[in-house]
């Protein structure tokens, strides 16, 4: 099985406030779609209601809730992280479904946007078996703000 986490984080690890994304960086978002176009993206129910479009196009949604009636158009709603069928697909969030996933990952893609911002929602925190395994180094977005994306893989799981 290969799990993929991906996310990007401002400064202190932040991922998100209010049920959002606090920043806006034209560009940053590129390699999110890029790495899980066509794949299965799995998230939690906070974050599916937190997308601007749902489902996420071409990509099978898979919706990780505990509320057990739930549901929604275009996603496929799973109320435990066995009841995932696929062996290769990508972790958006939220920090709870990062948590959850985090020591059965092999491969992180992290974006840092260089930028201090207030938040509520934080990235997991890496142990030292991870490690940048790639990095496309700092990018400078149009409006100013600069972002790096890393690849990491993991020591501690064959990765």
């Amino acid at each position: 099985m290969s799990v993929h986490l991906i996310w990007a984080e401002a400064r202190h690890r932040v991922i998100g406030a209010g049920g959002g994304i606090p920043w806006h960086v034209p560009g940053e978002q590129a390699v999110f779609k890029e790495r899980t176009m066509g794949a299965t993206v799995v998230m939690g129910r906070v974050t599916w209601d937190s997308l601007p479009r749902r489902p996420l196009p071409g990509r099978r949604n898979v919706v990780l809730t505990r509320d057990r009636s739930w549901n929604a158009d275009g996603a496929h709603v799973v109320h435990h992280r066995d009841q995932i069928v696929e062996d290769d697909f990508w972790v958006m969030g939220g920090a709870s479904i990062y948590a959850d996933f985090l020591p059965l990952a092999d491969h992180i893609v992290r974006t840092t946007i260089d930028l201090a911002v207030e938040g509520d929602t934080y990235a997991p925190e890496l142990g030292p078996e991870w490690k940048v395994a790639a990095s496309t180094g700092w990018t400078t977005a149009p409006n100013g703000v600069r972002y790096l994306v890393e690849d990491l893989v993991t020591s501690g799981r064959g990765g």
